[in-house]
């Protein structure tokens, strides 16, 4: 019962983490005629917390093996609640602004610490599907963002929306601070490994190759739940705003229904994590290809079948923490997940900034000026960004099986998996 309240206390920090993250992707519109923004200046928004986020995950990975889990999770939740806070109250741009950088850095330090918080624990035959578990719950967080927080907006106006986020991220901080603590597993860092730990972990084949799983993975589902969905469906495919709401947080219930077989198929079939992965990533090209080419308005069902891809790779990116795990000392697990998490915010944050600067290349910088052909031109970017991440992927992968008889080489990967 204690290691469940204590995992359920980190879900729910991290629930509230992906709250501050994702909370512009239903209420864009709403901030940009707050503050009087055009589309590139907005997608700042939503940029600088996961640059800040990206920026901060390699840090955490060593703050978290070095001090442990739970001063990091209440401390982000601190960090998190007081950036929206600042937002709730901002009435200038530039205080917006710090409202997301104080967001984004409780948001990076957290999901980051329950990775190593897990296998102080469970048994290690648990630890891949308590992950994905960790991750599922946690991305209710949009689904909060999506349709609560949004409704709110609507009802009683942004400051009363923003500020009720704040104070029960606050009261999560606390619980947190009360209730969390490593558990009997935990292994203590050796005294003298900041940096030389650092550096076995990025030189380590399997975390490199955990590394072009993530960045591959997640930032279809990343972009379209946490700024630009809503509005592509609304402003360039027509779809009815409550329509659009639901859509957007269904990437959210994609990964609640096919996480666990995800997590399922990583822990029978170790050797087919990278094809796996490789699976969800292609799938979301081909269906941003059919979307983005379709003649008229893209029918209902088929933007349906484009949430359903896009919410595998959330679960894909998680299995993505289990390649580097399996390739690093138990010590230096916050290290490899701060280097696995990277990739694929790296990749969110850019296709987030691209598609608000390709907008504006066109003239479609202001909500109003939305249209379909621009937003069409815009999404395109998903394509060759997850091209990018599937050359990363297959060149690792032969890194990693040129370690031959290594014990990563024979566990993550066959020669034939990519």
């Amino acid at each position: 019962m204690v290691r469940l309240l204590v995992w359920g206390t980190a879900v729910v920090a991290y629930v509230l983490a992906v709250v501050g993250r994702s909370a512009l992707a239903a209420t864009g519109v709403t901030a940009a005629q707050r503050f009087d923004v055009s589309a590139a200046t907005l997608s700042l928004l939503a940029v600088l917390s996961l640059a800040v986020y990206a920026a901060l995950q390699i840090p955490a990975g060593v703050l978290v093996d070095r001090f442990g889990a739970r001063r990091l999770i209440a401390g982000g939740a601190v960090l998190v609640a007081v950036g929206q806070a600042v937002l709730a109250l901002a009435p200038t741009f530039p205080l917006a602004v710090c409202g997301r950088v104080l967001a984004g850095a409780g948001d990076a330090v957290t999901f980051v610490s329950i990775l190593r918080l897990v296998p102080t624990w469970f048994a290690p035959r648990r630890v891949p599907l308590v992950n994905q578990l960790s991750g599922i719950l946690g991305q209710l967080g949009q689904a909060v963002s999506a349709i609560p927080l949004a409704a709110l907006v609507v009802s009683d106006g942004w400051t009363a929306a923003y500020l009720s986020a704040a104070g029960v991220t606050g009261l999560v901080a606390a619980t947190a601070a009360l209730v969390l603590r490593d558990g009997p597993r935990a292994v203590p860092p050796a005294p003298d490994e900041g940096s030389a730990g650092l550096g076995d972990v990025v030189r380590s084949p399997g975390a490199r190759l955990g590394f072009w799983c993530h960045l591959a993975s997640p930032f279809g589902g990343n972009v379209f739940g946490l700024l630009w969905g809503f509005p592509f469906l609304a402003a360039a495919e027509h779809v009815p705003g409550g329509v659009a709401r639901v859509l957007t947080s269904g990437v959210v219930v994609v990964n609640v229904v096919i996480g666990p077989v995800f997590g399922l198929l990583s822990g029978r079939f170790p050797h087919r994590r990278v094809a796996l992965i490789a699976g969800s990533v292609t799938a979301q090209v081909v269906a941003w290809v059919v979307v983005l080419s379709w003649p008229g308005d893209v029918p209902w069902a088929v933007l349906v079948a484009l949430v359903v891809v896009l919410g595998s790779g959330g679960s894909a990116s998680l299995v993505a923490f289990d390649v580097a795990r399996s390739a690093v000392a138990p010590s230096q697990v916050g290290r490899a997940s701060g280097v696995v998490n990277v990739g694929g915010f790296t990749s969110s944050l850019l296709v987030v900034a691209l598609v608000g600067i390709l907008l504006d290349a066109q003239g479609a910088g202001a909500p109003a000026d939305w249209t379909t052909t621009a937003f069409r031109v815009a999404m395109a970017v998903h394509v060759p960004v997850a091209l990018v991440g599937l050359a990363g992927m297959w060149f690792a992968a032969r890194r990693v099986r040129a370690a031959g008889g290594s014990a990563v080489g024979a566990e993550l990967l066959a020669a034939r998996s990519s």
